[in-house]
């Protein structure tokens, strides 16, 4: 290829994340740095810089109170929402320690939707302070509110009940008024600390007009910069500092004070008060946003569900799932239209589903599958109506690769499919291979998390399919292969395993065996029990001609779960055979030889392929049966011993290999921008590859990486150049993690010069 050193322009950047952080406002930013160049004195020095600096900060307090209607109670400045939650719940515990009766258990009540800051924090300085108290989560509805007969039954016996004003997650509010008169009903004496973290600047605040004993609010979720907040703290509330020290904040907050964040908070605290500013916009403004939003959304994705009612959220905040759709592969998408959104809480951005989704008792699909686009009231008309341009976008690129259908006929746009495709749903495999010629194609073992995606794609790309096939009776999970062989209109006579019954037979060495035609390949069916007795293999040919070795020429070898990734399927279920494994691996050298890509059902680490050769390195049992250094009596044995350690390994879950690799790292060529652009200058070539998947790469890359081989087709991509192991490859994904693994697999198997760009587009625009 041309080492071309061309980078598309990215679109302008469309920030939608604002519940995790805001950008700091022009004027806010402007503000703290004018106070670190001219007013930059310690507020406690009684010099004149120093009264200068005393006076910002009183005059910030001053409008935070009126911002939140603090009354007579105190504003005291902190780092940030998580200090303030430390100071209230310590506050309350240590002064309601001092009546508690020692042979009572008391309880601490926290909403289940809660930010987990706070029952980690309930947990913590209970523990610490020696509370006799259980932690109690207050259930909330399918729509978030809080059970208010819960909370009027547990509160009598709660020394602190922590509710939130604002869900971060999904933007429901909750009743403030009403939940006063519930808990001061039922408890006068109660503790209450309200989270209002999201609620500045999205509803309005008058807490000295409640019961409310303390709230934490954080400066960097409205435009301010990280490091500064303030807490509440409603009059003759009790009051322990959390720092001590030098007895700033009249003792209450020791530490020398973030004077450039609060010169920051007077400007957002200004902009707040005036109802002339536009550039906070107003609840109706917002609504209107929100509404405009959701018609380009529900425009684009039809079949888009969102997991909370517009009747009880703020309209700055859109939670929603699209069925078929991954939490991970959206974020991916919106991600290459330089549009930044969340799957749920920054704080959590590795867990795979929403505690708050699952506390609504919204169904598991929709938890693991949340997206949150989340602004600020100084969003703009402008950015709104560019966001809605980009959702088109998107949407566009997923129907270019038939990921989703439409009414019409988009064919002329669409990219044709030929050759094989992986898709993957935890640890287990499906596999699609489509003779583009011929549009013949065949499924093996199918999953039905995918099931619907398989059909958008079967119906996109107008394919024939010759088979569903599964390799095995699956332990882990049913086969969804007779509703999907019957949604697709597949009524032919099949075996238990999906095998069409009328295929025909071919004898290859002596032996004699079932055979498809896909296009002008062959796929043959071989027995390979061990792992369960109707375990089979798969293999896809090119010709039913042998070598002089007897090895047939195969492309690929589908083998279920006898041959894995590191690992030997599991001989221990019921229907298992340790000597029938031993004899069915012999017959597989024999067939397919050392080097053909082996296509497992379940792939562990994200490891997507191997060969004989590979697993032979790695794995001793399988090289000693190879070699016929192994009896089939002494596998059976040492394979008993492996067996016997895999529900350790799992737990709950099952797992179809034991393994027995371990699992290094290879060393991969790590590049950057500066290192990539003196490697292509002192070679001739470089086959820079793109591996995201085609609608990410149709919505934005560089042009240096004119090759696209997603993951999903990196075996494929394996398969074609198993004769240019030679050549110098560099891989560029995202963030950089999946062109890792890609490099990962491509040096195992045998690809000796491969590298990635460290940091993928993130870090390397």
């Amino acid at each position: 290829m041309t080492n071309s050193a061309n980078v598309t322009q990215p679109l302008e950047l469309i920030y939608l994340d604002a519940n995790a952080t805001t950008p700091v406002l022009p004027q806010a930013a402007a503000a703290a740095l004018s106070t670190m160049e001219t007013i930059f004195g310690n507020p406690s020095s009684s010099h004149i810089t120093g009264l200068q600096a005393k006076q910002l900060m009183e005059n910030t307090r001053h409008k935070a109170k009126h911002i939140i209607g603090a009354g007579n109670g105190d504003v005291i400045f902190t780092s940030g929402a998580t200090e303030g939650i430390q100071t209230a719940i310590l506050s309350a515990l240590v002064h309601a320690r001092k009546t508690l009766d020692s042979n009572k258990t008391y309880t601490l009540l926290y909403g289940a939707t809660e930010h987990k800051a706070v029952p980690e924090s309930l947990k913590h300085w209970k523990e610490l302070l020696g509370i006799n108290a259980e932690l109690k989560e207050i259930p909330v509805n399918e729509i978030g509110q809080l059970d208010t007969d819960f909370i009027a039954r547990e509160v009598p016996n709660a020394i602190m009940i922590c509710t939130m004003a604002v869900n971060n997650e999904t933007g429901v509010y909750q009743d403030l008024a009403h939940l006063d008169q519930v808990i001061r009903t039922n408890n006068h004496q109660v503790f209450w600390m309200v989270d209002c973290v999201q609620a500045l600047g999205k509803t309005a605040l008058k807490l000295a007009s409640t019961s409310i004993d303390y709230a934490p609010f954080s400066g960097h979720k409205l435009y301010a910069p990280k490091g500064i907040g303030f807490v509440y703290v409603k009059e003759n509330a009790p009051f322990t500092a959390f720092i001590a020290g030098g007895g700033q904040e009249g003792g209450m907050r020791s530490g020398t004070e973030n004077l450039p964040g609060m010169a920051a908070l007077s400007v957002i605290f200004d902009m707040l008060s005036n109802p002339n500013d536009d550039g906070f916009k107003s609840v109706t403004v917002l609504e209107g946003f929100r509404q405009q939003l959701v018609a380009a959304l529900t425009q684009a994705f039809p079949s888009i569900v969102f997991n909370h009612s517009f009747e009880n959220s703020v309209p700055t905040t859109l939670n929603f799932a699209i069925p078929g759709f991954s939490s991970k592969e959206m974020m991916d998408l919106f991600d290459a239209a330089n549009m930044r959104v969340s799957s749920g809480s920054a704080c959590s951005s590795k867990v795979t589903s929403s505690f708050v989704l699952d506390a609504m008792g919204l169904p598991a699909w929709r938890s693991e599958s949340a997206i949150r686009m989340s602004f600020g009231p100084a969003m703009t008309q402008q950015q709104v109506d560019q966001t809605c341009d980009r959702i088109t976008f998107c949407a566009n690129a997923l129907i270019q690769s038939c990921l989703v259908t439409t009414n019409t006929d988009d064919s002329a746009n669409k990219n044709e499919l030929s050759g094989l495709m992986q898709f993957k749903e935890g640890g287990s495999c499906c596999w699609l291979y489509v003779d583009g010629s011929s549009k013949n194609a065949v499924i093996i073992d199918p999953l039905a998390e995918i099931s619907q995606r398989l059909q958008t794609i079967v119906a996109c790309q107008a394919l024939t399919l010759t088979a569903i096939i599964d390799t095995h009776g699956h332990a882990d999970h049913l086969s969804c292969r007779p509703s999907l062989a019957e949604k697709l209109s597949i009524n032919q006579p099949t075996d238990a395993l999906g095998w069409p019954t009328d295929s025909s037979d071919v004898t290859i060495n002596g032996q004699q065996y079932s055979t498809l035609n896909i296009g002008d390949k062959y796929l043959v069916k071989v027995e390979t029990p061990g792992h369960t007795d109707d375990s089979i293999s798969l293999l896809l040919c090119d010709s039913l001609a042998t070598n002089s070795t007897g090895e047939l020429n195969v492309r690929y070898a589908f083998c279920g779960d006898t041959i894995l990734i590191g690992s030997l399927g599991r001989t221990n279920f019921s229907t298992s055979s340790a000597p029938a494994m031993y004899s069915s691996l012999q017959l597989l050298n024999k067939l397919i030889g050392k080097q053909t890509l082996i296509c497992p059902s379940h792939d562990y680490h994200n490891e997507f392929a191997t060969n004989i050769a590979a697993e032979m390195a790695t794995q001793c049992m399988l090289k000693q049966i190879i070699d016929n250094t192994m009896t089939s009596d002494e596998f059976v044995i040492k394979k008993a011993a492996l067996d016997s350690h895999i529900i350790d390994q799992s737990g709950s879950e099952i797992i179809c290999g034991a393994f027995i690799k371990d699992n290094h790292l290879l060393a991969i060529e790590q590049y950057n921008s500066d290192s990539l652009a003196t490697a292509m200058a002192q070679l001739a070539t470089i086959n820079l590859i793109d591996i995201r998947e085609s609608h990410e790469y149709a919505l934005h890359r560089d042009n240096r990486f004119s090759s696209n081989v997603p993951l999903t087709r990196l075996v494929d991509f394996i398969g074609d150049n198993e004769l240019n192991k030679q050549d110098k490859i560099v891989l560029v994904c995202r963030s950089g993690s999946r062109s890792h693994l890609a490099a990962q697999t491509l040096a195992r198997l045998g690809f000796d010069k491969v590298g990635h760009l460290t940091g993928g587009y993130a870090l390397n625009q």
